[in-house]
């Protein structure tokens, strides 16, 4: 399993609704009123969209609180990181990540160094300041894929320091930031410099619980911005997800909301959890916990509990983990009570 979410290969395990740990998709669901606006809007199907998105990228720009200017959108996150990629000649990773920097990396024929986290899932900035060369793009998960630490903002200082120093460009990945405590915002901190050497990607698919509209963006500097329309598709971002990106950056109540449940459930599951013998439980910035399993590997623990009517990630498909890695989503109490039951009967085994 490369990606999490594949329910339909499994849904012949379980005699019932299959809950899904394994994707990280906010779990109140999408914004109340997303659905009516979405269908007042079939209309806008038989025109193309703007093909510059500009009131589009005029709500991301007053919601990330950036210039119109620095905002691209895309077909999801992946694409945007899918088209930053090809704008470099090598691309650095640190790893365990997200599988797709380097796929797509390999995709363009890029050359791809793999750079190693510390024991605590921190950079290392001695290699990376060793290995960094002009011309390089080094790609950073903030928070990261599938570790859920956000990097510290001093360290993330630095690991841009070194890149700016070498002549590199530094994307990072937060597509699940509003997740995390909201200690420090990326953006305040670049954008002075208007993002110089520097891209910050978000997305409406975890956060905003709309993982099928498919709706990325990112703020870039404005010379990057044009090198990035040299080889953008025209109208990768559908006229439903214009309308929807219109649409979810005003709903404040529900974002407020959503950062607090998800706070109150990752600290309650994540006590419940480390409770548990047989099991080493990650401490996260996000809506997602790795686990190290102690006993037992990720095929035994991910089929016992899909005999639950649970999936969960397994871990081995990312680069620097093995099979006694495992990752669940941060689901609604009900659900992740569940989850806790499945891992006590787990340690009786």
């Amino acid at each position: 399993m490369k990606h999490g979410g594949d329910l339909i290969s499994y849904a012949d395990y379980y005699q019932g609704e299959l809950i899904d740990f394994s994707s990280n998709i906010n779990p109140l669901g999408p914004p109340e009123g997303l659905k009516r606006e979405l269908i007042n809007s079939f209309n806008t199907l038989i025109s193309y969209p703007d093909i510059q998105y500009r009131y589009l990228r005029k709500a991301i720009s007053e919601y990330l609180k950036c210039n119109i200017e620095n905002v691209i959108v895309g077909n999801g996150a992946v694409e945007i990181i899918n088209n930053i990629i090809h704008l470099f000649k090598r691309v650095i990773i640190f790893i365990p990540s997200f599988s797709e920097y380097e796929d797509r990396a390999r995709v363009f024929g890029k050359e791809v160094l793999k750079l190693n986290y510390l024991e605590d899932f921190s950079l290392d900035l001695e290699n990376l300041e060793e290995n960094m060369m002009e011309g390089d793009l080094l790609v950073l998960g903030n928070p990261n894929n599938p570790t859920g630490l956000r990097i510290e903002i001093e360290e993330l200082k630095k690991a841009y320091e070194i890149v700016r120093a070498k002549g590199g460009f530094l994307l990072l990945d937060e597509a699940f930031f509003e997740f995390c405590p909201e200690d420090y915002d990326s953006i305040d901190i670049f954008s002075d410099e208007d993002f110089k050497g520097v891209g910050i990607i978000r997305a409406a698919t975890k956060f905003f619980a709309l993982p099928g509209i498919r709706l990325g963006y990112a703020c870039i500097s404005k010379d990057m911005v044009e090198e990035y329309k040299k080889i953008e598709l025209p109208w990768s971002v559908n006229a439903l997800a214009d309308c929807a990106g219109r649409y979810i950056f005003n709903c404040k109540d529900y974002i407020d909301k959503s950062k607090r449940y998800i706070e109150a459930e990752r600290k309650f599951l994540l006590e419940e959890l480390s409770k548990i013998e047989g099991i080493k439980v990650y401490t996260t910035h996000t809506n997602y916990i790795l686990i190290k399993l102690l006993n037992w590997d990720e095929e035994f623990v991910f089929y016992k509990f899909l005999k639950d009517g649970l999936v969960v990630r397994k871990c081995s498909s990312f680069d620097a983990l093995d099979k006694s890695y495992i990752r669940v989503a941060i689901k609604d109490r009900d659900k992740n009570l569940r989850l806790i039951k499945s891992f006590k009967e787990l340690e009786r085994l």
